[in-house]
């Protein structure tokens, strides 16, 4: 698709939000995903808390590092799965196990530095796994424009039954580079950087 003078950014991203098959994808999370659905379709604008370790993993990151990891993952890598926002923090949707693998990558990059000297990963904020044994509010299907700034709502909307997730390399990656950015980036971002979602079909 190209972009038009009406809709600029046509070719770069993807507004449609979750798609039935996205929504069937989440709630297959759950113990109950046709209770999930059934609250879903009563209130599409109800947000609920769903486990991970099944369909998928979450790493929950600071807002702004959890951003410069998204751009990164969309401008030189292979995209991202589904990420959400919530309560100021980044949610990156990931492949089961990341949440157990992640952090000994991390501490693993660590493994040759220098006392008193950082790693690569030295300027990488903690990061938050959630795996088997955990659960994350997950965004509700529609109203994520309106949505307040602190509010749980989709970045990058799942749109079909398997997405594709990242692994724990692929954001161990990202997550370097995020690290390393020097670009200087707002504690105020624009107003609309939040809404802005990501093209899925450019997804690898």
């Amino acid at each position: 698709m190209s972009s038009t003078q009406d809709d600029p950014f046509a070719d770069r991203f993807d507004i449609s939000g979750v798609t039935p098959d996205g929504a069937a994808w989440l709630a297959s999370a759950g113990t109950y995903p046709r209770s999930t659905l059934a609250l879903w379709k009563e209130r599409p604008d109800a947000p609920v808390v769903l486990p991970c370790g099944n369909a998928f993993d979450v790493v929950n990151a600071p807002a702004i590092f959890g951003r410069r990891m998204v751009d990164h993952l969309w401008d030189e890598g292979p995209g991202s799965g589904p990420v959400a926002t919530y309560r100021g923090r980044m949610l990156l949707f990931a492949t089961p196990g990341t949440a157990q693998r992640l952090p000994s990558l991390l501490g693993w990059e660590e493994w040759g530095a220098r006392p008193g000297a950082h790693g690569r990963t030295g300027s990488v904020p903690p990061l938050l796994c959630h795996g088997t044994g955990d659960a994350v509010t997950v965004p509700a299907l529609v109203g994520a424009a309106a949505a307040a700034p602190f509010d749980a709502r989709w970045l990058v909307a799942p749109d079909t039954r398997r997405p594709w997730l990242p692994g724990a390399e692929i954001l161990l990656w990202a997550a370097v580079r995020a690290a390393r950015a020097t670009v200087r980036i707002s504690i105020f971002p624009p107003p609309d950087q939040g809404a802005k979602v990501y093209d899925v079909s450019r997804r690898r």
